[in-house]
């Protein structure tokens, strides 16, 4: 066989992420408002763009896009014939881009699980009280001793956002001119209220304090509680033997851990937040007789300015070019405002076929509410769209939708299914929520539900949860154990 050089020709295929395209994608993510503030923005770089008020134009998208009926619109009819064609969705494979990938992990609701509807977006104010203040309340039902309540407070003042203690006992006696011994009475006293965890004086302390309000303080968390320098620098495996645990058991442990608040204070900070804005508006429909009819799905065309190119101001200043370097400087200037007009018009067709396909998945929400949810991930509207699975994290990232049961983020209705215990499939983990929410709501100050009561009622409703799974459900919606809601109920009644 002959060695030597050798000319060989080879075809291959690859994305080539432009700056335009990646720019697109950008788009895609961004919210409503943001898009206006990215609009903004392009205004002032480009001369030939304008905006227009959307009350005083007509749609951008067409009619046949810009609102479907579920049962008499099928997804591929929602985009129109053009598949192939300028109109299309927006929808890449960013290959080595990173991908957002839902996990089922809940997202939650702007509203609230207050039965099957939220609050409005306006009965969301900014009137809850400090942690300072919400300690102090519960001081009078915590103890009858003036001076120990005196001490209580002066150690509450001296917590930070967070919730805890950051000098030493020492100093804080010698502040209030106390004993040691008054103070770290007080600071007890102070690490039994609500929330769990504050009062405490180092990470490790705070997740004692909540794993022993839990009652899973036993040695083995003891020991990982103690080693968390060891979590950090990811030597899990000389944390397990420490600990003396299988992998089963460690995994449960870690996932227990991820549980806790490292920070029970900041829940209580005020903070200045801008109220959410829907990006897309549904409404169910009804036919002649009033019988439902699907639902019209828009996007909120308030939050979204037009733009338009103006062509007569293109004309005029090219004929006032008259060098080489101002005609391409227009030119540029033309081409990237007719980009601009189409990336967007993508843009809002992309995200009009997504919230098509997952009201289509979810349509049980929102005819009859939580209660029937369905699991769902990002894959099975990827393929019944025929989409990539990163165009429809992006789409659904950022972007809220407005219904009759409230304002919910887009990712609220992708959640991890549970099995039912008599196997005729899954059911969303937040209709599982929903259903302990329920049961909570119901039970009495003298007969609060313990996590083992929760899990046999919960399998009379058809759910089969472990224990902790249903702790885990419990305070992800917001409630604590029963010993804090036995306390909450104490403190509600003296009040």
């Amino acid at each position: 066989m002959a060695l030597g050089p050798r000319l060989d020709l080879r075809q291959s295929q690859s994305l080539v992420m432009t700056p335009q395209l990646q720019q697109a994608i950008k788009l895609l993510a961004l919210s409503n408002l943001e898009v206006e503030t990215f609009i903004g923005e392009a205004l002032d770089a480009n001369p030939l763009l304008e905006v227009t008020a959307p009350s005083d134009a007509p749609p951008e998208i067409p009619e046949e896009l810009r609102r479907t009926t579920l049962e008499s619109s099928p997804v591929d009819q929602l985009i129109g014939e053009g598949r192939g064609g300028e109109d299309k969705p927006l929808d890449v494979d960013p290959g080595t881009l990173d991908l957002d990938r839902d996990t089922g992990d809940w997202g939650g609701a702007i509203s609230s699980f207050g039965g099957e509807e939220g609050p409005g977006i306006d009965e969301r104010g900014d009137h809850a009280p400090t942690l300072a203040e919400h300690l102090e309340a519960q001081i009078g039902t915590a103890t009858n001793d003036a001076r120990l309540a005196f001490t209580a407070r002066a150690v509450i003042d001296r917590l930070d956002e967070a919730g805890y203690l950051p000098m030493t006992l020492r100093e804080v006696t010698e502040e209030l001119g106390l004993t040691l011994a008054e103070v770290e009475t007080a600071l007890a006293l102070v690490q039994t209220l609500d929330p769990t965890g504050v009062g405490a004086r180092s990470l490790s302390e705070c997740l004692a304090l909540q794993a022993k309000e839990a009652d899973r303080h036993d040695p083995c968390m003891a020991r990982l509680l103690d080693n968390l320098d060891l979590l950090a620098r990811g030597e899990l495996a000389r944390l397990k033997r420490m600990c003396g645990v299988d992998d089963e058991d460690f995994a449960e442990m870690m996932a227990e851990l991820r549980g806790y608040d490292p920070k029970p204070g900041l829940k209580f900070a005020r903070g200045g937040g801008e109220p959410v804005v829907p990006d897309i508006l549904i409404t169910p429909r009804s036919d002649a007789k009033g019988n439902y009819d699907g639902f019209d799905i828009a996007l909120n065309q308030s939050t979204l300015p037009r733009l338009i190119i103006n062509r007569t101001y293109y004309v005029e200043m090219k004929s006032a070019c008259d060098d080489k370097a101002a005609r391409g400087w227009l030119s540029e200037k033309l081409a990237d405002a007719n980009w601009l007009v189409k990336a967007l018009d993508q843009r809002q067709r992309t995200i009009l076929k997504v919230a098509a396909e997952m009201v289509k998945q979810q349509e049980g929400f929102f005819r009859h509410g939580v209660s029937q949810l369905k699991p769902l991930n990002l894959r099975t509207v990827a393929e019944a769209i025929e989409m990539h699975e990163s165009t429809v994290s992006r789409v659904t990232s950022n972007k809220y939708l407005l219904c009759d049961r409230g304002t919910y983020e887009l990712k609220y209705f992708f959640t991890s299914g549970v099995a039912s215990s008599d196997g005729e499939g899954a059911v969303s983990a937040e209709t599982v929520k929903a259903a302990i929410k329920q049961l909570i709501d119901a039970e009495e100050a003298n007969a609060i539900l313990s996590d083992d009561t929760l899990v046999d009622l919960l399998k009379a409703k058809g759910f089969d949860l472990a224990r902790r799974t249903v702790a885990k459900y419990r305070e992800a919606i917001g409630f604590g154990s029963s010993v804090q809601r036995r306390r909450q109920k104490a403190l509600a009644g003296v009040r």
